[in-house]
């Protein structure tokens, strides 16, 4: 998935004003003074005016010999633009891109490999959702910066009345009694949407299962595995605790404004949904809570979508060294805590997660985030999610057809749509 998706529903948590704007211009080279300028592109919704300001006066200050010149891209159209700036003579030093967007930039050869750096960056403890998308063809490219992914939000009140208690919720056995109690008197025990294909993705990495599997540089569509099905039965499970349509997704429509209508007990979201709730419906403000998808066993948190953002260096970037040299300050300890905390983003490590601990929804985010997956390494993925044939399969088997047969059809289409461009 491109980030884009995730981060339109991640902009609700953030509430800042962004500094910048979008341009075109590469590498300016010398900044005076003997300085040089370093040019980067982030994203829309990355950083704050106020984050933004805070780093590039603390950066120069430790690194007076740069001039760090930041320049706000919007999401839209990101993906030409990457790609021409790649293969131009007059490409930024560094760009954040989608987690699962480094694939189709590294194919084309336009990246610089950092893959000898990646102690230095303190890689051990990337969160794998970041981390594994960031490798291509077994070089890294992508360089994790912050994730963001789905927990439950859920009504306190609605809880404390059917006499369910939250914390006491991990495991999925758990969580299916807790929604049959949810589900009565008017209340619906969730509200999930029949084509969430990310939720079900997470239930498939659960059941030791993919959504494809390459071998031998082939990839094969994996819903007809004997472990996706079992992750589809339980999606459907979940998915009739409540009136969710079987035929569209979270966003249509979307279901933060459900929530806010309707007596619903929980929802799969990002923590700010939240925040949508409470400004369609005032009278919910502090009865939101949250937690991690419960996993299979209570040992880990469920399997999540990692979205998020990595860093790359464009191989014809002119400055090199001094790139990586803002890779190692923007991705490490004391800048991904302070980012973590003023944008409410999960940070790059999973030993950096007490950076949000004061923040429930972060919190449970990235709790969540240590089990954390991104789709199929590929840049053909792109393609499947135009199509997405896992969302007509999902439909189809909540609407009552033979699980088996749609999810071979369905495998098919990915097996085919992946190897087309091998």
């Amino acid at each position: 998935m491109k980030y884009r998706s995730l981060a339109v529903l991640s902009t609700l948590v953030l509430g800042a004003g962004l500094a910048g704007c979008s341009s075109s211009g590469g590498s300016s080279g010398d900044a005076g003074g003997g300085r040089t300028a370093l040019d980067v592109w982030l994203m829309r919704d990355s950083v704050s005016a106020g984050f933004q300001q805070e780093f590039e006066t603390g950066f120069e200050k430790a690194h007076p010999d740069i001039d760090v010149k930041i320049q706000i891209q919007e999401w839209e159209g990101i993906g030409e633009k990457v790609t021409a700036a790649l293969a131009s003579n007059d490409a930024p030093d560094v760009i954040e891109v989608g987690n699962t967007q480094v694939a189709q930039y590294a194919q084309s050869g336009g990246l610089t490999d950092l893959s000898d750096r990646v102690a230095e960056l303190g890689g051990d403890d990337w969160i794998k959702g970041l981390a594994e998308p960031g490798r291509y063809d077994g070089k890294q490219y992508g360089i994790p910066y912050y994730a963001a992914n789905r927990v439950v939000i859920y009504r306190t009140d609605l809880f404390e009345k059917a006499g369910v208690d939250a914390a006491g919720i991990k495991t999925r056995d758990q969580w299916l009694e807790a929604g049959r109690k949810l589900d009565k008197d008017g209340t619906q025990g969730i509200y999930l949407p029949g084509q969430n294909w990310y939720v079900l993705s997470g239930f498939v990495w659960d059941e030791g299962g993919d959504l494809a599997v390459e071998s031998g540089g082939t990839w094969k569509g994996g819903l007809d595995s004997p472990e996706a099905l079992r992750a589809m039965d339980f999606y459907r499970r979940l998915q009739s605790l409540g009136k969710g349509p079987k035929d569209s997704d979270e966003a249509q429509p979307p279901q933060a404004e459900v929530m806010a209508k309707e007596q619903i007990a929980q929802i799969i979201a990002v923590p700010g949904g939240a925040k949508v709730i409470e400004e369609k419906n005032p009278a919910l403000k502090g009865k939101l809570g949250f937690f991690p998808i419960p996993g299979k066993t209570a040992d880990q948190p469920g399997a999540v979508f990692t979205g998020g953002s990595d860093l790359i260096v464009p191989a014809v970037a002119a400055h090199q060294e001094e790139a990586f040299t803002f890779l190692r300050e923007l991705t490490g300890d004391a800048w991904q805590k302070k980012l973590a905390v003023a944008m409410s983003y999960v940070p790059n490590r999973t030993t950096l997660a007490s950076a949000v601990s004061g923040d429930p929804g972060t919190a449970a985010m990235a709790a969540g985030a240590a089990n954390g997956h991104a789709t199929p390494n590929t840049p053909e993925w792109a393609a499947i999610e135009a199509k997405n044939p896992i969302k007509e399969y999902m439909t189809a088997v909540l609407t009552g057809k033979d699980a088996a047969a749609e999810a071979a059809k369905a495998s098919a289409t990915i097996t085919d749509t992946l190897n087309s461009g091998s």
